[in-house]
């Protein structure tokens, strides 16, 4: 009978003890929910971009391209360079024939064809090589070696797609678009970071055109380098060749830039005018070093920018470009593993590592659409080593995905419509801009918030005179729309 006693009275103590536990647990797990919920409504207050707020940054980048314009070369009056290109016809449509363009990006360098029939007609005959520039190549003693290397590259390129007309002066004539990519590196004689000029007389970009065309000579191509730029700038000359109204082109990918067509102006004409005919010049804005105090920048931003190679510069682009946005979110998702147990209670060794979280992962994760986030959990075990995320983590995930998704896209919709505020267009005159970038043209649901912050800043009777379009022809392919500009210029060619 006693025994029977002691077996009860051990029983109810245990489950004592298993709901105190269990109680203990729960409440545990609320804080740690509660406190993730903390987290990300403080991160999403201070990313928040309101209309009033996208307007005190699209007129800080107005205000800061009209000071760089007004300054000369030596003067820091804004964080923009503003370079001037020297670029000065861009198409207008009516150029046929066939045209080649080289685009170089980081190593890699892509080599064009197409015919163009006219604005009216689709590229045709569209021929595409890439190719990587070998390491011994680069680790040439002189840059020389990679202008042999790329001009080599260039006649086999042009030799295996001859033009077939039959008329020696119009092969004679034929032009090349060279454009460049970000990033390119910094061991390459290309980089863009080596043009700081204003000036389209910059001597860094005139050499390097007048290396070029010395190298392709020698190898008996009947082919010049009419321009060298920035591939936005292929972007603009895309745009206008299908519409006179486009005015502006954005890059919106790994890295960003702008790029628009100005009116030489009274105010403006010691930069401007300096060799254009034209009352028109097209100008690199170099956006991505744009700071304002309206920003919203969070501790997470600053404390990527402490940590990057160029702390206190590109803050522009850290906030809006496809190579800091997915390195934001991890550091948000750290945090949350740390303080929270968001990813039961541990901390994944994979998930302290810097710029594991590419933007691509992070718009699949962000555009899983399933009822379990299956694609945020497989690319948490992919990425992270997370093989077990429970689906609040998974919702956590993308919602912060969403928090710095949604802050990039409108910051760049703020700045497109700098753009046309700068040229005053937004009022009477339609405007056409191109964007160009896999985050605008892979990643829909930033593409979708760029454009909605465009239209609640113009509101319903303004907004329909802004029309964002995809460039056209895909990557590189402004090189031929520049070669194509190039037939009716009247910049001469670097003399070899």
């Amino acid at each position: 009978m006693r025994k029977e006693v002691v077996v009860v009275v051990s029983t109810t103590l245990a489950v004592v003890v298993v709901g105190a536990l269990l109680k203990r647990w729960k409440r545990w797990k609320e804080q740690q929910l509660s406190q993730t919920r903390n987290i990300i409504r403080k991160f999403a207050r201070e990313c928040g971009t309101p209309v009033t707020k996208l307007w005190n940054v699209a007129d800080d980048l107005v205000s800061s391209m009209e000071a760089s314009l007004a300054s000369s070369s030596t003067e820091t009056t804004s964080t923009l360079n503003m370079i001037i290109s020297n670029v000065t016809s861009l198409p207008n449509g009516e150029e046929e024939g066939l045209f080649y363009g080289v685009n170089l990006q980081g190593r890699n360098l892509l080599m064009l064809c197409a015919r163009l029939g006219g604005k009216n007609k689709p590229i045709s005959c569209l021929h595409r090589e890439e190719i990587s520039i070998p390491n011994a190549v680069l680790a040439g003693t002189t840059t020389q070696e990679v202008i042999e290397f790329v001009a080599t590259e260039i006649a086999k390129f042009v030799s295996s797609h001859p033009e077939n007309e039959t008329d020696d002066a119009a092969v004679k004539k034929k032009k090349l678009g060279f454009t460049l990519s970000y990033p390119v590196d910094q061991a390459m004689p290309f980089s863009s970071t080596s043009f700081h000029q204003k000036s389209v007389n910059d001597p860094v970009r005139k050499g390097l055109v007048k290396d070029i065309n010395r190298a392709l000579k020698n190898r008996g191509i009947k082919i010049r380098v009419y321009a060298l730029v920035d591939d936005t700038i292929g972007g603009l000359a895309g745009g206008r060749y299908y519409n006179r109204d486009s005015v502006a082109a954005i890059t919106l990918g790994m890295s960003i830039n702008a790029a628009y067509v100005e009116t030489v102006q009274q105010d403006y004409a010691s930069v401007l005018a300096q060799s254009s005919n034209s009352n028109e010049q097209v100008i690199s804005v170099e956006w991505g070093n744009f700071r304002s105090p309206h920003l919203p920048l969070t501790s997470f931003d600053t404390s990527l920018d402490a940590e990057s190679s160029n702390p206190g510069s590109a803050i522009f682009e850290k906030l809006t470009s496809g190579m800091y946005l997915g390195e934001i979110v991890r550091r948000v998702l750290l945090k949350m593993a740390q303080e929270t147990a968001l990813f039961r209670g541990t901390v994944p060794p994979k998930l302290m590592t810097p710029y594991s979280l590419r933007s691509p992962d992070m718009a699949a994760m962000h555009q899983d659409t399933s009822e379990d986030r299956e694609v945020v959990a497989e690319k948490l075990k992919e990425i992270f080593g997370i093989s077990s995320s429970s689906p609040m983590a998974r919702e956590v995930v993308a919602e912060v995905c969403d928090i710095v998704t949604e802050r990039g896209a409108r910051l760049a919709g703020a700045g497109i419509v700098s753009i046309i505020k700068k040229l005053g267009r937004i009022e009477n005159r339609k405007s056409v801009v191109t964007v160009e970038g896999g985050l605008y043209e892979h990643y829909r649901i930033f593409r979708n918030y760029l454009h909605s912050s465009v239209w609640e800043m113009l509101g319903n009777d303004l907004s329909d005179n802004v029309i964002i379009e995809h460039s056209h022809g895909g990557s590189g392919t402004g090189a031929l729309f520049l070669a194509a500009a190039a037939t009716h210029t009247h910049t001469q060619p670097a003399k070899s």
